[in-house]
């Protein structure tokens, strides 16, 4: 093929021969050439001229995808499209012929060329990695794995966590990183390019958002009504002479010969529980009682906050995310700092990683190891998806993965030192061992534990205000991320109705996801999220992502995706990785979802016991997203033509071709 260093040139896709063969009632196959313009565009002539666009083409040009679009495979050219006329063979004499509707036959036709419309790209390499880093690093960091780590054998935990981050997390988040760059769709349409029949996992894991969206900015909520009541001059948690106290309020620091009973409660739980939440308004799931004014407000602001973070897409949330994404780590290492020079601090930091070697023998330490490093990284929401795919294709995101998976890690083990210096120094103040200290799990770890260690430091006021604050931007940035992975697939599935009304469809969902969050800022809220938390979502996004390895490596082809790899970074992944993806993280997964069903969840929050209907309840909701994928299979054989051989054979091959680089230019790959 001859190529010229000409700023806008053609090349031929067929001869002139093959042109003039394409006539009316018969298929168009690469009926043009492709021109590259100073715009990288791309459009169809059909004779072998350079082509200039002009001004009053110069709108089209801007419509057209960003170098990656050709005309897809043979589209069937019967003389009318939609409407308007449709060329299929013209005489060498013949001008440009733009690629609108007028090229193409149909609604799969149509739908190929709204998939021309601009993408956008990241502004710079550096928004794509904190967006990532900001999405991966969340609450979970710095509540989670502290108390998973001590409860399971404190730095023993560390070998059974980097194991299964090596060959089950990283290559996960290595393998969405690139389906997302090389075939540029969301969690929905991307399954076009590589295996139809499993596009029920994209509906599955939008659903998931959802609910996800419902109860993780309820907890920022909660951060955010300590943050505004962080602005006192005392702290209102402190003491026992507020209005929501109850006479087994018990405050003990700064306070000598205190009694501290099993009937006692800190005024810190007592704020968290009666004034916050107003758990005991509520006698359960069954009874949630009204809804809540003031975390109504909060949630309302938290909202408002995320809408005008993502309305306009990633270059919007990619300069939102240099504040969201770093400032936490400003706040720990101040918090580091202050607790390391706390009195007990060391007790604290020997409880956390004094290892228990006895403990690798038990089968729940490895349990919980894997399911940390997953919902750590976070594969199968459709974020790193969405991310991947408005990046450059030939961006590194082999590197990238690693990069963003060890920022991660390390974050969450730092986190622990922040954690377990103020709790060793609580023990000391209490008199207490660390163990005892350390019960609460959970968010209660932060509005109980940490909250009422801050309450009696020095300058506490200061320190409350920032460690709320950086609750607030932990949350914040792995919400714009979870939004934006439903946005985008989306988008890439409906873009003839979505396509310019970006705006409005995120304004639709916001509201959608503040209603369907009402349950959870009743009186009885804090127990629907924890149900949530618990079913609705793990269960069902390890099955996802299961599947979703399973499809990749053993349906697309773990030969072909490598290639894939090859084409856009100029390397084939090596042994190891190819073996992670087939064999070693489909079974990391399903070690994972066996073990949760074996043994679900004892759910028990403060004194309330979770009776058995509510497990039926949780699993019904968590099936409610799965159940999209059989559904949609069976969808899909009974609406092909053909035998049911055919059918299964139409149904896990490719239906879309893929954009490929040529040089600067895009061709589809066959």
């Amino acid at each position: 093929m001859e190529k010229t260093t000409s700023n806008n040139e053609t090349l031929p896709l067929t001869t002139r021969q093959e042109l003039s063969d394409c006539k009316e009632g018969e298929d168009c196959k690469e009926n043009g050439l492709l021109v590259r313009n100073p715009k990288s565009a791309l459009r169809l002539v059909e004779d072998g001229n350079k082509v200039h666009p002009g001004q009053g083409n110069k709108e089209e040009a801007e419509q057209i995808s960003n170098g990656f679009s050709v005309v897809q495979s043979p589209v069937p050219c019967n003389g009318v499209g939609d409407g308007e006329d449709v060329q299929c063979a013209a005489p060498a004499a013949t001008t440009t012929t733009t690629t609108t509707t007028s090229t193409t036959c149909g609604a799969e036709a149509q739908q190929q060329l709204m998939e021309l419309d601009e993408r956008e790209t990241w502004s710079k390499k550096m928004d794509f990695l904190l967006s990532v880093i900001g999405y991966a690093v969340d609450l979970g960091n710095v509540w989670r794995f502290p108390y998973i780590c001590y409860q399971n054998g404190g730095g023993a935990f560390l070998i059974p966590y980097t194991i299964m981050a090596v060959f089950g997390g990283i290559p996960l988040f290595y393998m969405e990183l690139a389906l997302g760059q090389y075939h540029r769709n969301g969690c929905i349409s991307v399954w076009r390019k590589i295996c139809p029949i499993f596009k029920g996992i994209g509906f599955a894991i939008c659903i998931i958002a959802f609910y996800i969206a419902s109860y993780y900015n309820t907890i920022m909520a909660w951060a955010l009504y300590y943050l505004i009541s962080s602005f006192t001059a005392e702290l209102p948690w402190t003491t026992c002479q507020n209005a929501w106290n109850t006479g087994n309020c018990t405050s003990y620091f700064g306070t000598e010969n205190v009694t501290w009973t099993p009937h006692s409660i800190s005024p810190a739980e007592e704020f968290y529980t009666r004034q916050v939440l107003q758990v005991h308004r509520s006698k359960g799931l069954d009874d949630l009682g009204g809804i809540s004014w003031q975390l109504t407000l909060c949630l309302l602001l938290i909202f408002t906050i995320v809408y005008f973070s993502i309305w306009k897409g990633v270059k919007t949330s990619g300069k939102v995310v240099w504040v969201t994404a770093t400032f936490p780590y400003v706040i720990l290492f101040i918090l580091l700092i202050r607790g390391a020079t706390l009195p007990g601090a060391w007790r604290g930091v020997i409880f956390y990683l004094k290892p228990d070697w006895q403990k690798l023998l038990a089968t729940e330490v490895w349990v919980d190891a894997a399911a940390q490093i997953f919902f750590s990284l976070g594969p199968g929401f459709g974020v790193l998806l969405a991310f991947a795919s408005y990046n450059k294709f030939h961006n590194n995101c082999y590197q990238d993965a690693l990069v963003t998976s060890t920022v991660n890690c390390m974050t969450s083990f730092v986190s622990g030192f922040v954690i377990f210096t103020v709790l060793g120094y609580m023990a000391e103040m209490r008199n207490e061992d660390v163990s005892e200290v350390a019960k609460d799990t959970g968010p209660s770890l932060l509005f109980i534990t940490y909250a009422e260690a801050i309450a009696n430091m020095p300058a506490s006021t200061f320190f409350a205000i920032i460690f709320f604050l950086m609750l607030i931007t932990l949350g914040l940035d792995s919400t714009f991320a979870g939004l934006e992975g439903v946005i985008t697939a989306v988008l890439d599935e409906f873009p003839h109705v979505w396509g310019k009304r970006r705006e409005w469809f995120v304004l639709g969902l916001i509201i959608t996801c503040f209603l369907g969050s009402l349950s959870t800022l009743t009186y009885g809220g804090a127990y629907v999220v924890k149900l949530f938390e618990e079913y609705a979502t793990g269960p069902a996004v390890l099955t996802v992502v299961f599947l979703e390895s399973i499809a990749v490596a053993w349906f697309y082809g773990i030969t072909r995706f490598c290639s894939d790899v090859k084409e856009m970074l100029g390397f084939t992944p090596g042994w190891y990785w190819r073996i992670c993806w087939v064999a070693i993280s489909p079974i990391f997964l399903l070690f994972i979802i066996c073990s949760f069903i074996s043994s679900p969840p004892d759910l028990r929050l403060f004194q309330y016991s979770y009776p058995y209907w509510t497990t039926i309840v949780g699993y019904c909701i968590g099936t409610s997203s799965f159940i999209c994928i059989p559904v949609y299979m069976v969808y899909r054989l009974s609406t092909t033509a053909g035998t049911f051989k055919e059918r299964v054979l139409k149904s896990i091959t490719p239906e879309t071709a893929t954009e490929i680089p040529f040089g600067d230019i895009r061709m589809n790959a066959v």
